[in-house]
């Protein structure tokens, strides 16, 4: 049997989504910006895909740009927001546990000349309150906060913090990085105060190489990438049809019976976690399991590196993931779980397993079963 849990890496794309991105390769493929007949049914595609990103965000199609991903996504929102806005301000916030596609825009912003506030998180993974509360400032222009942590499954309380942002710090402008939450989350940027928000397509059974950034109307950003002035001069470059098609298409079957998708992803995470509680020296990290996302478990296995276990696992036909697959190869030890409290070596045993809605209750019992054999056999060779 094989068992896909590394979803949070990458999803397989739809089968949907995989016909709409050899259409627009090899039948429709003009250039969308060209006048004739081929241009026109090439940006029909893109048309249509902002129109169903706006319907799902209750935004306008106007306020959605595409990307080649989420960290062109969160660079754009990150740099060209606070370019834009700095004769109002120069202080800018995020926390402890972001992504790198977030922490490193803002330690650019900060050599700069912006000052950096890195708010704390708790045990959980979850931004402290009274931190936000007293980092804000009337300078403030700029906080970013990930709805769902990519290592870990936590979910940050978005409204709260937008409605604590916009209070205290009314130049600030609020950014999501909602590259974990969309498709699982109903997300009204408008009602919820967000100003900007980031989305990569192949975390949702789309295409890789490919995402979009929303941003309020009302919004100043800087353009990062010059040329041809496609976007109306936000985003230059020929558009992506094929992979803007196939994230439009990925965005809409997500979210088709979500409620649904969303109940069997936690069912499979329950009862991964109670296999793995019933375990000797495991530890579960993050939020309890209906209080975090639905697709993402964090757990240590003491005593067992997370590079050896990945391997056993992978030799077995099961794929996990050492933390995040964009820092992974790294060497570091994770920032999100040193933010959390985690000791280094717990650091250094902990894997992450996560969902999509194809994985099956088969996939968890046989993952528990290659666990439950392997587990004391590396526990005995670790200890030599």
């Amino acid at each position: 049997m094989e068992a896909y849990f590394d979803n949070s890496a990458t999803t397989r794309c739809y089968d949907e989504v995989k016909d709409i991105v050899i259409q627009t390769m090899t039948e429709d493929f003009g250039n969308p910006s060209a006048m004739h007949q081929k241009g026109v049914e090439a940006e029909r595609y893109v048309k249509e895909s902002a129109a169903i990103l706006a319907k799902l965000l209750k935004v306008n199609e106007k306020e959605i740009f595409f990307t080649s991903g989420g960290t062109e996504s969160d660079n754009l929102a990150l740099i060209g927001a606070a370019m834009a806005n700095q004769r109002s301000g120069n202080h800018i916030v995020t926390t402890a546990v972001e992504h790198a596609a977030v922490l490193q825009p803002m330690e650019f912003l900060r050599r700069q000349g912006f000052e950096l506030t890195i708010l704390p998180v708790d045990k959980r993974g979850v931004l402290e309150p009274g931190a936000l509360k007293e980092a804000l400032r009337p300078d403030t222009i700029l906080v970013s906060v990930m709805y769902v942590n990519n290592e870990v499954g936590s979910v940050m309380p978005v409204d709260e913090i937008a409605k604590t942002v916009h209070e205290m710090s009314p130049k600030a402008l609020f950014h999501v990085d909602a590259i974990q939450g969309f498709g699982k989350y109903v997300i009204h940027p408008k009602k919820a105060g967000i100003d900007l928000l980031s989305v990569s397509g192949h975390k949702i059974h789309g295409p890789k190489g490919v995402g979009f950034l929303y941003v309020n109307s009302k919004v100043k950003v800087q353009p990062q990438m010059l040329g041809g002035g496609q976007q109306n001069g936000m985003r230059s470059g020929t558009d992506n049809v094929p992979g803007i098609a196939g994230l439009g298409k990925a965005a809409y079957i997500s979210y088709l019976d979500r409620s649904q998708k969303n109940e069997h992803l936690y069912r499979l995470k329950e009862q991964l976690v109670n296999g793995l509680v019933e375990m000797e020296q495991v530890v579960i990290h993050g939020m309890p399991v209906r209080e975090g996302a639905p697709h993402i478990v964090s757990a240590c296995f003491s005593g067992i590196r997370s590079e050896v276990l990945l391997h056993t696992l992978e030799e077995r036909g099961i794929y996990i993931s050492a933390g995040s697959a964009c820092s992974s190869h790294k060497r570091k030890p994770s920032a999100v779980l040193t933010a959390m409290g985690l000791e280094p070596a717990d650091i250094a045993c902990t894997v992450r397993f996560s969902f999509a809605e194809e994985n099956t209750p088969e996939e968890v019992d046989y993952t528990l079963g290659v666990l439950r054999e392997v587990l004391p056999m590396l526990r005995r060779y670790s200890r030599r």
